[in-house]
């Protein structure tokens, strides 16, 4: 093992120290000194999470696959230790060889929430890189990022060299190979970078000009040079069955977030619903095969030892696999004391038989998913789902045995009333009666338990709701509290509970999410008044963030509260995800007008995404 970047006498200091010593089971070790490329790969928040994704274990495991690269992991200390290597000016390191981050060739940073942006800065800025991109030569590392978040980049542009856009398994062998060849021509930023450029999904923001109208919004976004392409197309997977996929992901000392092996039976969703960026941006819908998803099952219990398998996609009801692949698993591993873990399953497709062998193996409670309280709603935002389907579906889970349920819903929602919010708990109430009227006296163990959640709606790109305005932390906070009263008048008011989210940070992400370039000066401003951690709520600093908008001359109103007027230019709009924007502005107009549009089995909607090979826009 690798000396230790930190001393005995700071890992004696610090929380959780184990975060940082790498040398976990299935680390990748490699020689330094006989690869090409260093790319240090870093989830820009916690261990524990970081730890938990799956997109960075795939990265991981496919360049390391590449003899000529080595990968290695980092996450964001925390404060404790940050605030240790600032004092000490102790560099930020990669786990694997405890290297300085700075000696890498490339440093990729996955965008999974705009509430990690501060965090970014923090990486750059522990390791001894340049936070702006401007100000980084080549002794520095590429600054590369992906993930959800790069579908708007320009929040960052400033401070990355480049974005990858798309899923990450097509286009950075090409990347790799590109680098090396200008490695050994001389190494030159600037002309490695005019020719990234070229490779598809590969965004370099330093390319490109963007204009402005006297009203602030963007008159133009366009290259500086000929032979960069005025538009981005995202990358996919068309033969997902085939894709690199880790058996032997790295398990950590600590208990992370997902402790779990996760199996990945599919990507992309066919539901459209109208508020949800990654049904749109991950279409079309692509299915992992039965046989390949149970070789990949027997490797990952053999490698990891978990003793939980969680079935990972947006949807997992429309795997058309699904009874097959839980039965397989449960029949094979339950005698091995491996739990079976279902999420994102749809109460219209519940299926009791699955569930009942689920039961068999492990019982908690069950998550539904209805996201407004009336049906009016949920035919605004396409959700596809009827009183009926939810009541029934919680009354065949009461009928199975449980008796505790999540139901989790948004507030803030286009073209709610207060009708709407009062639905909400009206609709909780029913839930419950269902659980009085199905379960006999003699059969309960006390009283049945529903957990209502709200979060605040945040319009994202690439929905049809990126047109949808905005409200003021008081204005969600006045909603929450109608919900909250009207829970309390209910006849099961004893068997529901209710939380909801910080509406600041709603605010927050929401600007963070729709921004353009110009918010950049404002993040920079929030992370040198000490914001990071954002997505915590012990370090969250809402004061500081108004601070750091209105020093760079920014109303925040712009990007929450405004109208956008349908033919607006937005800051993502150079990039093509397949769907259309002529699509999400039609669906948006059908939103308003609470008309419902059929999921992708039922009736092609002609969304774009037909221009992926593969996928349910292929199925015969």
């Amino acid at each position: 093992m690798n000396k230790l970047a930190l001393s005995d006498k700071i890992l004696m200091q610090i929380d959780k120290s184990a975060r940082y010593i790498g040398n976990e089971v299935n680390a990748v070790v490699k020689d330094t000194a006989a690869v090409d490329i260093r790319f240090a790969i870093c989830f820009p928040d916690v261990y524990e999470i970081g730890m938990s994704h799956l997109g960075i274990q795939i990265l991981y495991d496919m360049f390391n696959k590449r003899d000529d690269v080595y990968c290695e992991r980092v996450y964001s200390p925390w404060t404790d230790l940050d605030t240790l290597m600032r004092k000490e000016g102790i560099p930020l390191f990669a786990l694997e060889s405890q290297d300085p981050v700075k000696e890498f060739d490339f440093l990729g940073m996955t965008l999974q929430y705009e509430m990690s942006y501060t965090n970014c800065l923090q990486i750059l800025d522990l390791s001894g890189i340049p936070v702006l991109a401007s100000e980084r030569g080549g002794e520095y590392p590429l600054v590369i990022g992906g993930g959800p978040c790069a579908y708007n980049p320009e929040p960052l542009a400033d401070f990355f060299d480049m974005f990858y856009i798309g899923e990450g398994e097509i286009s950075y062998d090409a990347l790799f190979d590109l680098y090396k060849e200008h490695k050994k021509k001389g190494y030159d930023k600037e002309s490695f970078l005019l020719e990234a450029a070229k490779i598809p999904g590969i965004y370099v923001p330093s390319l490109y000009e963007v204009s402005y109208n006297d009203d602030g919004t963007i008159k133009s976004h366009t290259p500086k040079f000929t032979g960069v392409p005025a538009t981005i197309r995202k990358q996919i997977v068309e033969d997902f069955s085939n894709a690199p996929y880790p058996t032997k992901p790295v398990i950590p000392y600590i208990k992370a977030t997902q402790d779990r092996m996760v199996l990945e039976i599919l990507r992309g969703c066919i539901r459209g619903c109208r508020f949800c960026q990654a049904g749109m941006i991950y279409r079309p819908l692509r299915e992992k095969s039965l046989d390949v998803l149970k070789k990949q099952a027997y490797e990952l219990l053999k490698y990891t030892g978990h003793e939980e398998i969680s079935l990972s996609s947006l949807s997992s009801s429309d795997y058309t696999c699904l009874k097959d692949l839980v039965y397989f698993l449960i029949e094979e591993f339950k005698d091995k004391g491996v739990n079976i873990s279902l999420p994102s399953l749809r109460v219209d497709n519940f299926s009791l038989d699955v569930m009942g062998k689920v039961q068999d193996v492990k019982k908690s409670s069950l998550t539904f998913a209805p996201e407004a309280g009336t049906q009016r709603l949920r035919d605004v935002i396409n959700k596809g789902l009827t009183q009926e389907d939810i009541i029934g579906g919680a009354t065949e889970s009461f009928k199975g045995g449980w008796s505790k349920v999540k139901l989790y819903f948004m507030l803030g929602l286009p073209t709610e009333t207060e009708e709407d919010m009062k639905g909400i708990p009206i609709l909780a109430n029913e839930i419950a009666k269902a659980y009085y009227d199905t379960v006999p006296k003699d059969q309960r163990k006390g009283k049945c338990q529903i957990t209502i959640s709200t979060s605040f709606f945040v319009p994202k790109p690439f929905t049809p709701f990126q047109w949808a305005v905005m409200y003021s932390p008081e204005e969600y906070l006045r909603r929450a509290h109608i919900v909250n009263d009207t829970m309390k008048e209910q006849l099961n008011r004893k068997s529901l509970r209710y939380n909801w989210h910080e509406a600041d940070l709603t605010v927050l992400e929401g600007i963070l999410a729709r921004g353009d370039r110009k918010v950049g000066q404002a993040i920079y401003n929030a992370y040198k008044k000490g914001c990071m951690f954002d997505s915590w709520s012990e370090t969250f600093d809402y004061e500081k963030w108004c601070e750091a908008f209105e020093e760079a001359g920014i109303d925040m109103d712009f990007y929450t509260t405004r109208t956008r007027t349908e033919d607006e230019i937005f800051p993502w709009d150079f990039i093509d995800i397949g769907v259309t924007k002529k699509f999400l502005l039609n669906e948006w107009k059908k939103g308003l007008a609470e008309e419902v549009t059929p999921n992708c089995r039922e009736k092609c909607s002609g969304c774009g995404a037909n221009i992926f090979a593969g996928g349910v826009c292929r199925e015969s």
